[in-house]
């Protein structure tokens, strides 16, 4: 099997050739081409949900693959939008539902809601991207790691942003040595921590994000190959013995909206 650092650079360092390349796989093609046939024919939220295989499509490009039993909950996210602050969406305050409610905006937009290009050739491209991270990473979750690093990172504003988030912040705790036990120190130490060894602002800039990742994929195939457990339950299905519990989200959720 490859290292890590090579297989990411493998597929990283022509980013859009692996997308092509991925894209034009039969089976990730006719999921592609069959979205962009159907999506424009949805009318409602109803119409989404009723076509099991487009919907199962629009999940599965925002990372809610998981989620795609869970019908009634995804139905509330929708019926109640993103425009107003106590909507359902915003008090989860998790990234995937809220691109998710807003890519499908049926409480403001109605009819009209997919008829823009981020519901169509948007969700085609981020379905793509992530049968090509869930593939690069089949062999190496190192890989898949280091690739929603690099797609997640740059829109991170603040520590707490990489706190709430297992994938990134399994990126951040590796690369700078955190240890399990920070997660029963104070939110705003583990805040002040985090911004004490890195420049946020790095994360913005192509070239330090690039340095980051190579320390992250270098330092992961050093550490994990002592390490056994799977980290699959970082991109979504996850249990109580995940990285970040659910007491410590909710908290950093809490937070985020300027709560206490």
């Amino acid at each position: 099997m490859l290292s890590t650092s090579v297989a990411y650079r493998l597929v990283a360092r022509d980013l859009q050739q692996s997308l092509d390349l991925k894209r034009a796989e039969a089976p990730v093609a006719r999921e592609v081409d069959y979205y962009l046939t159907r999506i424009g024919e949805v009318r409602s939220i109803d119409d989404l949900f009723a076509d099991t295989r487009l919907y199962n499509v629009a999940m599965t490009a925002f990372g809610l693959e998981d989620m795609a039993y869970a019908k009634a909950y995804m139905r509330k996210i929708l019926e109640e939008g993103v425009d107003d602050p106590n909507a359902f969406v915003n008090r989860l305050n998790e990234s995937r539902f809220v691109d998710f409610a807003r890519t499908f905006n049926f409480a403001r937009d109605g009819e009209a809601a997919v008829q823009g290009a981020d519901a169509q050739g948007g969700v085609a491209d981020r379905y793509v991207r992530q049968r090509l991270e869930v593939a690069a990473g089949a062999d190496n979750e190192g890989v898949r790691l280091a690739l929603y690093f690099l797609r997640e990172a740059p829109k991170v504003t603040s520590a707490y942003d990489l706190l709430a988030d297992p994938a990134l912040w399994e990126v951040i705790s590796t690369v700078f040595a955190f240890p399990d036990a920070m997660a029963n120190a104070d939110i705003d130490k583990q805040a002040a921590a985090v911004t004490a060894r890195l420049d946020l602002a790095d994360l913005a800039d192509p070239e330090k994000l690039d340095r980051l990742i190579g320390r992250f994929t270098a330092t992961w195939e050093a550490t994990q190959a002592t390490l056994q457990d799977p980290v699959l339950t970082l991109f979504g299905a996850g249990d109580a013995e995940a990285s970040v519990d659910l007491n410590l989200v909710m908290t950093l959720n809490n937070l985020r909206r300027g709560g206490v």
